[in-house]
């Protein structure tokens, strides 16, 4: 499923691995795929509000979520229900693989938080990739993702994720 633009009627299924399994999985929108990036958009995949203290997912938020075949995360522009911009999740993952109609995406537990205003940018979920023992069991996985976060990290901090998300 490549092209310039994607069928605005076509669905995904986002499957989310973590430690070898699946870890959550919800439908999504296909809006693009250029054959290097595959952008989604997804209502709020839980039940329930996901409250970080830094920000609340609830339902009825809106995820545009911008995945790579070719670089180790994923960036999740977060919009509330009312269309105001709460801010970017970001996963490090390794590379996402499209498999039909599932985009199956590897979480390696580091994950980046930049709010709307840009006042807030945190990583978060160290110590779970510190105790996930990826270090030891694939080191040039582990050192990829550190060097993602960093990358990630810095446009955070800089000027965001606009030319990235462009």
């Amino acid at each position: 499923m490549s092209a310039n633009l994607a069928d605005p009627t076509a669905r995904l299924e986002v499957v989310l691995v973590k430690g070898g399994r699946t870890k959550i999985r919800y439908p999504a929108e296909l809006v693009r795929d250029d054959g290097v990036r595959v952008t989604v958009r997804a209502l709020w995949a839980g039940s329930d509000v996901r409250d970080f203290g830094f920000v609340r997912f609830e339902p009825g938020d809106v995820f545009t979520e911008y995945y790579w075949r070719n670089r180790w995360y994923s960036v999740k522009e977060v919009r509330g229900a009312d269309g105001s911009l709460k801010g970017w999740y970001c996963d490090i993952t390794r590379p996402a693989v499209l498999r039909g109609a599932e985009l199956v995406v590897e979480d390696l537990d580091l994950d980046l938080w930049r709010s709307a205003d840009g006042s807030d940018v945190r990583r978060l979920d160290e110590d779970e990739f510190a105790e996930s023992g990826l270090t030891e069991r694939d080191p040039e996985a582990a050192a990829a993702a550190v060097a993602a976060l960093g990358g990630l990290e810095e446009l955070a901090l800089g000027s965001g994720f606009g030319e990235l998300l462009a």
